[in-house]
Protein backbone atom coordinates (compact mmCIF):
# COMPACT_ATOMS: atom_id res chain seq x y z
CA UNK A 1 0.00 0.00 0.00
CA UNK A 2 1.76 3.24 -0.79
CA UNK A 3 -1.15 5.37 0.33
CA UNK A 4 -0.63 7.96 3.47
CA UNK A 5 -1.81 5.53 6.52
CA UNK A 6 -3.55 7.37 8.63
CA UNK A 7 -5.05 6.58 12.19
CA UNK A 8 -7.79 8.97 14.09
CA UNK A 9 -8.16 8.34 18.21
CA UNK A 10 -11.64 9.79 19.72
CA UNK A 11 -11.45 11.16 22.88
CA UNK A 12 -13.70 12.78 25.47
CA UNK A 13 -11.43 14.98 27.13
CA UNK A 14 -8.25 16.59 27.25
CA UNK A 15 -5.78 14.06 28.88
CA UNK A 16 -7.28 11.41 28.12
CA UNK A 17 -5.34 10.71 24.17
CA UNK A 18 -2.00 10.55 26.93
CA UNK A 19 -3.70 8.16 28.96
CA UNK A 20 -4.90 5.73 26.51
CA UNK A 21 -2.97 5.29 23.65
CA UNK A 22 -0.10 7.75 23.65
CA UNK A 23 2.56 5.19 23.41
CA UNK A 24 1.12 3.61 20.35
CA UNK A 25 0.39 7.33 18.40
CA UNK A 26 3.97 8.30 19.13
CA UNK A 27 4.83 4.66 17.26
CA UNK A 28 2.83 5.36 14.39
CA UNK A 29 4.01 9.58 14.38
CA UNK A 30 7.73 7.99 14.37
CA UNK A 31 6.48 5.51 11.38
CA UNK A 32 5.41 8.40 9.54
CA UNK A 33 2.00 7.58 10.30
CA UNK A 34 -0.49 10.82 9.93
CA UNK A 35 -2.48 10.90 13.22
CA UNK A 36 -5.33 13.05 14.81
CA UNK A 37 -6.57 13.12 18.20
CA UNK A 38 -10.63 14.34 18.14
CA UNK A 39 -11.58 15.94 21.73
CA UNK A 40 -14.92 15.71 21.79
CA UNK A 41 -14.74 18.35 25.22
CA UNK A 42 -12.90 20.90 26.42
CA UNK A 43 -12.78 19.27 30.00
CA UNK A 44 -14.69 22.36 31.48
CA UNK A 45 -16.01 20.58 34.73
CA UNK A 46 -12.93 18.05 34.96
CA UNK A 47 -11.76 18.63 38.73
CA UNK A 48 -8.22 19.47 39.58
CA UNK A 49 -6.68 16.19 40.48
CA UNK A 50 -2.93 17.62 41.03
CA UNK A 51 -2.75 18.47 44.65
CA UNK A 52 -0.11 20.61 43.93
CA UNK A 53 -2.36 22.72 41.98
CA UNK A 54 -5.40 22.71 43.78
CA UNK A 55 -6.93 25.90 45.45
CA UNK A 56 -5.41 27.84 42.88
CA UNK A 57 -7.63 30.57 42.04
CA UNK A 58 -6.36 31.24 38.26
CA UNK A 59 -7.08 27.76 37.23
CA UNK A 60 -10.14 27.36 39.15
CA UNK A 61 -11.58 30.33 37.22
CA UNK A 62 -9.70 29.70 33.61
CA UNK A 63 -9.92 25.86 33.68
CA UNK A 64 -10.85 25.86 29.97
CA UNK A 65 -8.09 28.02 28.87
CA UNK A 66 -5.41 25.64 31.78
CA UNK A 67 -6.86 22.65 29.93
CA UNK A 68 -6.54 23.64 26.44
CA UNK A 69 -2.65 24.76 26.72
CA UNK A 70 -2.32 21.79 28.52
CA UNK A 71 -3.57 19.98 25.14
CA UNK A 72 -1.53 22.34 22.58
CA UNK A 73 1.52 21.01 25.05
CA UNK A 74 0.60 17.09 25.21
CA UNK A 75 0.21 17.13 21.36
CA UNK A 76 3.22 18.97 20.64
CA UNK A 77 5.06 15.73 22.64
CA UNK A 78 2.92 13.20 20.75
CA UNK A 79 3.46 14.67 17.41
CA UNK A 80 0.10 14.29 16.70
CA UNK A 81 -2.55 16.77 15.13
CA UNK A 82 -5.94 17.59 17.23
CA UNK A 83 -9.13 18.83 16.64
CA UNK A 84 -12.03 19.95 19.01
CA UNK A 85 -15.21 18.95 18.17
CA UNK A 86 -16.87 21.51 20.52
CA UNK A 87 -18.89 20.11 22.95
CA UNK A 88 -19.00 21.03 26.53
CA UNK A 89 -17.92 18.75 29.77
CA UNK A 90 -20.49 16.71 31.52
CA UNK A 91 -18.76 16.40 34.39
CA UNK A 92 -19.07 13.07 36.32
CA UNK A 93 -21.84 12.80 38.69
CA UNK A 94 -21.46 11.54 42.10
CA UNK A 95 -23.83 10.37 45.04
CA UNK A 96 -26.92 8.48 45.47
CA UNK A 97 -29.03 9.70 43.73
CA UNK A 98 -27.12 10.67 41.28
CA UNK A 99 -27.75 14.43 40.28
CA UNK A 100 -28.83 15.31 36.79
CA UNK A 101 -26.93 16.23 33.90
CA UNK A 102 -25.80 20.00 33.58
CA UNK A 103 -28.36 21.19 30.68
CA UNK A 104 -26.31 21.56 27.04
CA UNK A 105 -23.66 19.42 28.15
CA UNK A 106 -22.20 16.74 25.87
CA UNK A 107 -23.53 13.57 27.28
CA UNK A 108 -27.60 15.25 26.71
CA UNK A 109 -26.58 16.39 23.05
CA UNK A 110 -28.76 13.72 20.34
CA UNK A 111 -26.26 11.09 19.49
CA UNK A 112 -26.81 11.17 15.50
CA UNK A 113 -26.54 15.01 15.90
CA UNK A 114 -23.56 14.83 18.00
CA UNK A 115 -21.64 12.63 15.60
CA UNK A 116 -21.97 14.61 12.31
CA UNK A 117 -19.20 17.53 13.44
CA UNK A 118 -17.10 14.08 14.13
CA UNK A 119 -18.20 12.33 10.41
CA UNK A 120 -17.35 16.11 9.16
CA UNK A 121 -13.41 15.42 10.22
CA UNK A 122 -13.80 11.74 9.31
CA UNK A 123 -14.42 12.65 6.00
CA UNK A 124 -11.56 15.68 5.82
CA UNK A 125 -9.16 13.61 7.51
CA UNK A 126 -10.13 10.37 5.99
CA UNK A 127 -8.28 7.53 8.36
CA UNK A 128 -8.24 3.77 7.70
CA UNK A 129 -8.16 3.17 11.41
CA UNK A 130 -9.88 4.89 14.02
CA UNK A 131 -9.75 3.97 17.91
CA UNK A 132 -12.33 5.12 20.46
CA UNK A 133 -13.91 3.23 24.24
CA UNK A 134 -15.85 0.19 24.45
CA UNK A 135 -19.91 0.87 25.05
CA UNK A 136 -18.99 1.13 28.88
CA UNK A 137 -16.37 4.05 28.46
CA UNK A 138 -14.14 2.49 29.57
CA UNK A 139 -15.15 3.79 32.63
CA UNK A 140 -18.48 4.60 33.01
CA UNK A 141 -18.17 8.53 32.56
CA UNK A 142 -21.05 9.81 31.22
CA UNK A 143 -18.80 12.05 28.57
CA UNK A 144 -16.79 8.48 27.24
CA UNK A 145 -19.85 6.42 26.74
CA UNK A 146 -21.16 9.38 24.52
CA UNK A 147 -17.82 9.62 22.81
CA UNK A 148 -18.85 5.88 22.06
CA UNK A 149 -22.15 6.42 20.64
CA UNK A 150 -21.20 8.80 18.07
CA UNK A 151 -17.76 7.77 17.27
CA UNK A 152 -20.17 4.40 16.36
CA UNK A 153 -22.35 6.03 14.40
CA UNK A 154 -19.98 8.27 12.34
CA UNK A 155 -18.01 4.97 11.53
CA UNK A 156 -21.09 3.42 9.87
CA UNK A 157 -22.37 7.18 8.37
CA UNK A 158 -18.91 8.77 7.29
CA UNK A 159 -18.93 6.13 4.15
CA UNK A 160 -22.57 6.80 3.42
CA UNK A 161 -23.35 9.30 0.66
CA UNK A 162 -27.08 9.14 1.86
CA UNK A 163 -26.05 10.28 5.43
CA UNK A 164 -25.38 13.87 6.55
CA UNK A 165 -24.79 15.14 3.10
CA UNK A 166 -23.51 18.22 4.09
CA UNK A 167 -20.43 17.00 6.34
CA UNK A 168 -18.32 16.27 3.02
CA UNK A 169 -17.46 13.52 0.63
CA UNK A 170 -17.94 10.27 1.63
CA UNK A 171 -14.87 8.25 3.10
CA UNK A 172 -15.40 4.92 4.92
CA UNK A 173 -12.43 4.29 8.20
CA UNK A 174 -11.51 0.28 7.91
CA UNK A 175 -11.08 -0.51 11.15
CA UNK A 176 -12.37 0.65 14.51
CA UNK A 177 -10.76 -0.54 17.88
CA UNK A 178 -11.77 0.39 21.84
CA UNK A 179 -8.68 0.93 24.13
CA UNK A 180 -8.45 -1.68 26.47
CA UNK A 181 -5.25 -0.14 27.95
CA UNK A 182 -6.65 -0.82 31.35
CA UNK A 183 -6.98 -4.30 31.61
CA UNK A 184 -6.77 -6.76 34.04
CA UNK A 185 -3.79 -9.45 32.47
CA UNK A 186 -1.89 -6.15 32.41
CA UNK A 187 -2.32 -4.71 35.91
CA UNK A 188 -1.59 -8.72 37.51
CA UNK A 189 1.28 -8.79 35.37
CA UNK A 190 3.11 -5.62 36.44
CA UNK A 191 1.30 -6.22 39.84
CA UNK A 192 3.51 -9.50 40.34
CA UNK A 193 6.67 -8.26 38.88
CA UNK A 194 6.58 -5.25 41.52
CA UNK A 195 5.85 -7.96 44.27
CA UNK A 196 8.72 -10.60 43.08
CA UNK A 197 11.23 -8.22 43.24
CA UNK A 198 10.51 -6.52 47.00
CA UNK A 199 8.97 -3.73 46.00
CA UNK A 200 5.58 -2.02 46.33
CA UNK A 201 2.32 -2.21 43.90
CA UNK A 202 -0.05 1.00 43.61
CA UNK A 203 -1.86 -2.15 42.41
CA UNK A 204 -3.35 -4.03 45.08
CA UNK A 205 -6.54 -2.10 45.88
CA UNK A 206 -7.58 -1.96 41.88
CA UNK A 207 -7.35 -5.48 41.66
CA UNK A 208 -9.40 -6.16 44.76
CA UNK A 209 -11.86 -3.25 43.49
CA UNK A 210 -11.82 -5.29 40.13
CA UNK A 211 -13.74 -8.07 41.77
CA UNK A 212 -16.62 -6.15 42.71
CA UNK A 213 -17.00 -4.93 39.24
CA UNK A 214 -20.39 -6.24 36.91
CA UNK A 215 -18.71 -6.42 33.92
CA UNK A 216 -17.57 -8.95 31.77
CA UNK A 217 -13.90 -9.08 30.42
CA UNK A 218 -12.94 -7.79 27.35
CA UNK A 219 -11.58 -9.81 24.53
CA UNK A 220 -8.15 -8.12 23.98
CA UNK A 221 -7.19 -8.90 20.24
CA UNK A 222 -4.41 -6.29 19.11
CA UNK A 223 -0.85 -6.01 21.08
CA UNK A 224 0.63 -3.28 19.69
CA UNK A 225 4.66 -3.16 21.06
CA UNK A 226 5.12 0.33 21.88
CA UNK A 227 7.59 0.20 24.87
CA UNK A 228 10.66 2.34 23.38
CA UNK A 229 7.50 5.19 23.86
CA UNK A 230 6.62 4.87 27.11
CA UNK A 231 8.53 8.09 28.29
CA UNK A 232 7.01 10.12 25.57
CA UNK A 233 3.79 8.87 27.19
CA UNK A 234 4.29 9.91 30.37
CA UNK A 235 5.40 13.12 29.16
CA UNK A 236 2.56 14.00 27.85
CA UNK A 237 0.42 12.76 30.63
CA UNK A 238 2.38 15.61 32.80
CA UNK A 239 1.50 17.83 30.10
CA UNK A 240 -1.56 18.01 31.54
CA UNK A 241 -0.67 18.78 35.10
CA UNK A 242 -4.01 19.92 36.53
CA UNK A 243 -5.06 16.11 35.74
CA UNK A 244 -1.77 14.28 36.71
CA UNK A 245 0.17 14.18 40.15
CA UNK A 246 3.84 13.68 38.54
CA UNK A 247 4.36 12.07 42.55
CA UNK A 248 1.19 9.61 42.23
CA UNK A 249 0.73 6.16 41.89
CA UNK A 250 0.56 6.59 37.85
CA UNK A 251 4.06 6.96 37.44
CA UNK A 252 5.40 3.89 40.36
CA UNK A 253 6.11 1.14 38.20
CA UNK A 254 9.64 1.44 37.62
CA UNK A 255 10.33 2.12 33.30
CA UNK A 256 12.51 -0.70 32.71
CA UNK A 257 9.90 -3.36 34.46
CA UNK A 258 7.14 -1.41 32.45
CA UNK A 259 9.62 -2.73 29.08
CA UNK A 260 10.41 -5.92 29.93
CA UNK A 261 7.09 -7.40 31.94
CA UNK A 262 4.35 -5.77 29.67
CA UNK A 263 5.49 -3.86 26.74
CA UNK A 264 2.74 -2.93 24.99
CA UNK A 265 -0.60 -1.39 24.37
CA UNK A 266 -4.16 -3.38 24.16
CA UNK A 267 -6.96 -2.91 21.84
CA UNK A 268 -9.63 -5.11 21.11
CA UNK A 269 -11.07 -4.86 17.58
CA UNK A 270 -14.73 -3.85 17.05
CA UNK A 271 -15.55 -3.64 13.70
CA UNK A 272 -12.98 -4.75 10.32
CA UNK A 273 -13.87 -4.43 7.22
CA UNK A 274 -10.94 -6.07 5.75
CA UNK A 275 -9.30 -9.88 6.03
CA UNK A 276 -7.23 -9.81 9.37
CA UNK A 277 -6.22 -12.66 11.86
CA UNK A 278 -6.34 -12.04 15.65
CA UNK A 279 -4.25 -11.72 17.44
CA UNK A 280 -2.84 -8.69 16.08
CA UNK A 281 0.16 -6.26 16.43
CA UNK A 282 -0.78 -3.50 14.34
CA UNK A 283 -3.66 -1.15 13.64
CA UNK A 284 -3.16 -1.55 10.48
CA UNK A 285 -3.19 -5.36 10.61
CA UNK A 286 -5.06 -6.22 7.21
CA UNK A 287 -4.25 -2.31 5.43
CA UNK A 288 -1.04 -2.48 4.94
CA UNK A 289 0.21 -3.77 1.87
CA UNK A 290 -3.32 -4.30 0.40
Amino acid sequence: MTEQLRLMAVHAHPDDESSKGAATMAKYVSEGVDVLVATCTGGERGSILNPKLQGDPYIEEHIHEVRKKEMDEAREILGVKQEWLGFVDSGLPEGDPLPPLPDGCFALQDVDAAAEPLVKLIREFKPQVITTYDENGGYPHPDHIMTHKITMVAFEAAGDPEKYPDAGEPWQPQKLYYNQGFNRPRTVALHEALLERGLESPYGEWLERWKDFERRERTLTTYVPCADFFEIRDKALIAHATQIDPDGGWFRVPMDIQREVWPTEEYELAKSLVDTSLPEDDLFAGIRNN
